[in-house]
């Protein structure tokens, strides 16, 4: 059997580059290595190469976990990395390459995991549902989306979820934390657009949309966002001042997120709304004044935040720009304290008696989105124990991007604690 960084290895070394030629390429090797274990699989599509594999393993108990992850990734460029994106090179005790952390070396330890259980003939406490999806580096629209239209009935019985962005391991002095995601803030993708009138750039303008516009991104992008608390983030910064030994002033997040480190971007992305301008389009020759303009800006709000997100958006806009959505997606928020949790948080302690396993909002967003549509509570736990000098927040679409072998098999040996139950 393929060790789980085989497995990684193998799978960044498909390109699948989003947008690209999709993921088909790996998700028909992620098939075969299921198959092969005596794992059933379900591989469809939602259009050409646009590709997810779905497979059920009966456990002791059919409430059923699900497993998702993506096969997809973001683009990278060969010229700016020290080995090629796609080589899937090990070497340095890590695997390099595209989608080592985000997510192809989530994908491998659950793929090892279950294909270690079967073949040792270990059966989990509870049906497992595995989710190789699409199209997560866009808007999913080609893969979780389509997996809880499409095809619900491979969701039966499912209530809750793991995935990426939680688990991994923070040092804090003698210990280490694993920040366990309950929860995400919510997707708004704006087209804003001016409208104006057209004339001759020499005369003065009569109404300019490009200076309508770029009035309304500056407000956009100099908007102090008040923090806003949320359970979740709440009971984290009460974990950290219990593990710092040291009050944190709830009155200075800012100041005391620099001060704490990289334990402190655990939550300073998470204490309030945010909204950045990221593409600008207006114009087609610089002596003309056009009629329109158009920029798309990013927005990510809090749990049960987002009427007050969309009406500040609009006051800060202005009458004369309207906005269409590219994307809109609600804040996910599973239960904690909940027994999962405690699941979760027991199977990391028992690899390693050094974790504080704490609960954490993830800034971003991933697939829990999609199937918290039909009823699914998601966590994002995906365990790696990281060596200290890991910029891990760092390696998500960064250069270089790489994840540690030994982190890998930490990661395999705590995801099957989880799904034994033991």
């Amino acid at each position: 059997m393929k060790s789980v960084a085989e497995i990684c290895s193998d799978l960044i070394r498909f390109d699948t580059t989003n947008p690209g030629s999709g993921e088909r390429p790996a998700a028909e090797y992620v098939a075969t290595l299921l198959e092969d274990g005596g794992i059933a699989t379900e591989v469809f599509e939602s259009a050409p190469r646009r590709t997810t594999v779905v497979a059920r393993i009966d456990g002791d108990s059919p409430d059923a976990l699900l497993i998702h992850g993506h096969l997809d990734v973001v683009p990278a460029d060969p010229a700016e990395w020290r080995m090629h994106p796609f080589s899937g090179e090990i070497t340095d005790g890590c695997v390099y390459g595209r989608g080592a952390v985000d997510m192809k070396g989530s994908c491998s330890m659950t793929l090892a995991t279950v294909l270690g259980m079967a073949a040792r003939g270990e059966r989990p406490k509870r049906d497992l549902v595995l989710a190789f999806l699409a199209d997560e580096e866009a808007t999913g629209e080609y893969g979780s989306r389509h997996a809880v239209t499409e095809h619900r009935e491979l969701f039966d019985g499912v209530t809750e979820a793991i995935s990426e962005s939680g688990g991994f391991s923070v040092p804090a002095g003698d210990e280490r934390v694993y920040p366990v995601a309950v929860g995400e803030r919510g997707t708004a993708w704006m087209k804003l657009t001016a409208h104006g009138v057209a004339g001759h750039g020499s005369r003065p303008a009569i109404d300019n949309p490009v200076a309508t516009l770029v009035h309304a991104l500056s407000r956009v992008a100099t908007h102090e966002w008040p923090v806003r608390l949320t359970p979740a983030v709440k009971a984290l910064i009460q974990s950290l001042s219990e593990i710092t030994g040291g009050p944190i002033d709830l009155g200075r997040l800012d100041e005391e997120a620099g001060r704490l480190g990289v334990l402190g971007t655990l939550f300073e992305g998470q204490i309030r709304n945010s909204a950045n301008p990221t593409m600008l389009d207006a114009g087609y020759k610089v002596n003309v004044v056009p009629s329109t303009a158009s920029a798309h800006v990013d927005g990510r709000y809090l749990p049960g935040l987002q009427e007050e997100f969309l009406a500040t958006i609009d006051d800060l806009l202005g009458p004369k720009i309207t906005r269409e959505f590219v994307n809109l997606e609600d804040a996910p928020a599973a239960p904690y304290p909940s027994p999962f949790f405690d699941e979760m948080a027991a199977a990391l302690l028992a690899e390693d008696p050094k974790a504080r396993p704490v609960p954490y909002l993830m800034s971003g967003g991933t697939d829990a989105k999609s199937f918290a549509r039909i009823g699914i509570e998601g966590y994002g736990f995906a365990p790696l124990m990281l060596r200290p000098d890991l910029d891990y927040f760092g390696m998500f679409h960064g250069k270089d991007e790489r994840v540690p072998v030994a982190g890998l098999e930490f990661g395999t040996r705590v995801l099957t604690r989880l799904l034994r139950g033991n």
